[in-house]
């Protein structure tokens, strides 16, 4: 292998240790991640704040489906306790291509107990990251908590 391309290939070597280092996620995750953000800030940007839930979550799947995002919604999600099974334990808003869970909320000021309702759902899905997104907000960019598991 010549100098140069030996180079190259130590280069390529070291970014992709930076990549695994910075990213703790798949970029596609990332990617689906920084996608949704783009999508919830063109609904907040039309809509503005003051509306339910429910209606930021049905724009928000509109603006998912339209860039091709595979979109569930109301997600029922299972507790198993000692014996017995709860099939309709939890309720989770959205989830984006099986990987990304998302809590829409319209409250005053996101606050530990979502978080800690948000990390529940990620860890009974074995998901990685979630977003709380609170459409009540007048600027919807500072009011995206992001959630790593």
């Amino acid at each position: 292998m010549s100098q140069k391309k030996e180079k190259r290939h130590k280069a390529h070597q070291s970014s992709q240790i930076q990549k695994k280092i910075m990213f703790p996620l798949s970029l596609d995750t990332e990617d689906l991640a920084h996608t949704t953000i783009g999508c919830a800030i063109e609904v907040h940007r039309n809509l503005g704040p003051g509306l339910l839930e429910s209606t930021y979550q049905k724009c928000l799947k509109y603006e998912l489906g339209k860039v091709g995002l595979l979109v569930e919604e109301e997600v029922l999600l299972p507790l198993k306790y000692k014996e017995i099974e709860l099939e309709k334990a939890y309720r989770i808003d959205m989830i984006i291509e099986n990987r990304l869970i998302i809590e829409n909320k319209t409250v005053e000021k996101i606050t530990d107990v979502h978080k800690a309702q948000l990390l529940t759902y990620l860890k009974l899905t074995e998901n990685k990251l979630g977003l709380i997104i609170n459409w009540k907000s007048k600027i919807l960019k500072g009011n995206i908590k992001r959630v790593i598991l």
